[in-house]
């Protein structure tokens, strides 16, 4: 009995299973169920394929490098360090030409420094022990430096002496540095389609870099940049910049569909300023940094000039994404749309079994109990047997014309006599 049952059930692991369909004639599920296909069907042709290319492989991965060189001239006149001269490879720090670059647009210098002992003038002191060895401009002595015992005096140090000059500045000293002009080469590459791209113009006029701009409809292949027109795309003006300093990002952005070819991927430009202050009373305004300048007088004496520079701090950033067709994830997102298609089935299914007034009626024909017994089978089976078999022979009988027709003798099973068959043919 045990065995019975369980092959019973192993035999039922292959029976097949399939849904029953019913049509509700329910205008409201009805509308409802259209109005959710539409939905899904709008949403994966429109936003999934057309919007965001769900039918491509994508890239992300940019392998990218830049080059940076400037170009330009500005002249500066202080009582420092009188008439200079200034070109790229003194206001481009670093000047090797980087992804990250500094522009000097302003100034303080304090020139011909030697160390030796002096006084730090932004310590003070009335007694030898409250200059204690710390650091300042320089290393303390730990002397207490006094005209006489009854005024104050300041501490003494050993450094660069005299000591740096502390003064706002008033204005840029290189006034035309929004003059200036930026050469940005980049090379991308995506791996994954073995594609790559400059956002250099390929042709075979030397010239053209000499005398071309960046212009978005004109030359966007020419990608030389006037340093103001940059500030002024991202909505500054370079002069209030220059004086306290500041840093603009410049982001080149390549968005390449490659099902279209290799003429539709462009680089794309957008400038930001990265140091804006959320609060205007805050401290932290501008860009500055020192350096220093080394020389040596006739006597072989070192000497050093101290500046402290303002300027303007360039990062350029670049991202990218490149999307090709390949048919995994087109039938991957077919299929989550198909999957949606049941979920909306299943939505309506619920709404019509369980929030309809005849949901009911709706459930007893849906789900139907089907359960016959071996019994109950057996015995149909042998009806069926039984019911066919009789109506062969007799319609075998209805052919008879008489009892001593061949066929007639060929029925040797026929329920019928063949009197009756004949009876039965000629309509009597």
């Amino acid at each position: 009995m045990a065995g019975s049952c369980l092959k019973g059930r192993f035999l039922s692991l292959f029976d097949y299973k399939t849904e029953k369909y019913i049509v509700a004639k329910n205008k409201k599920v009805g509308v409802l169920y259209r109005v959710i296909q539409l939905s899904i069907i709008g949403y994966i042709i429109g936003w999934v394929f057309v919007s965001k290319k769900g039918y491509q492989e994508t890239d992300e991965a940019i392998q990218s490098s830049v080059i940076t060189k400037l170009k330009g001239v500005s002249v500066t006149n202080t009582s420092e360090s009188g008439l200079l001269v200034w070109g790229p490879e003194d206001y481009v720090i670093p000047p090797q030409g980087e992804a990250v670059l500094f522009v000097v647009t302003n100034f303080l210098e304090t020139p011909n420094q030697k160390l030796g002992y002096c006084a730090e003038v932004r310590i003070f002191c009335r007694q030898k022990l409250k200059c204690s060895v710390v650091f300042s401009s320089g290393i303390m002595s730990g002397r207490c430096l006094r005209k006489d015992e009854n005024s104050n005096g300041t501490c003494e140090i050993y450094g660069w002496c005299p000591i740096e000059r502390k003064f706002k500045p008033q204005g840029p000293l290189l006034t035309n540095a929004e003059n200036f002009t930026i050469y940005i080469k980049n090379f991308i590459q995506f791996p994954k389609f073995k594609f790559s791209k400059s956002n250099v113009l390929e042709t075979s006029d030397d010239s053209y870099l000499k005398k071309c701009r960046y212009d978005e409809e004109l030359h966007p292949y020419c990608p030389i940049f006037r340093l103001g027109d940059i500030t002024q795309r991202a909505r500054y003006n370079f002069q209030d910049m220059s004086t306290f300093g500041g840093s603009i990002g410049i982001m080149i952005s390549w968005n390449c569909d490659l099902d279209k070819g290799y003429s539709h991927c462009h680089p794309q430009y957008y400038f930001t300023r990265l140091d804006i202050s959320v609060s205007n009373t805050t401290i932290a305004t501008g860009f500055n940094f020192r350096h220093a300048r080394y020389f040596k007088n006739a006597t072989g004496e070192s000497y050093r000039s101290l500046f402290k520079v303002y300027g303007v701090r360039f990062n350029i950033m670049v991202h990218g994404k490149a999307g090709m067709f390949s048919i995994i994830p087109t039938a991957i997102n077919v299929a989550s749309g198909l999957a949606l298609m049941g979920a909306g089935a299943f939505f309506c299914d619920m709404v019509l079994l369980y929030l309809m007034k005849k949901g009911n009626s709706y459930r007893e024909r849906k789900f139907e109990d089907c359960r016959y017994d071996k019994q109950h089978r057996s015995t149909d089976a042998e009806f069926s047997f039984s019911f066919s078999k009789y109506l062969v022979l007799t319609l075998r009988c209805y052919t008879c014309e008489n009892e001593n027709d061949d066929i007639c003798k060929m029925v040797t099973q026929c329920p019928l006599s063949a009197q009756y068959c004949k009876t039965t043919q000629d309509g009597t």
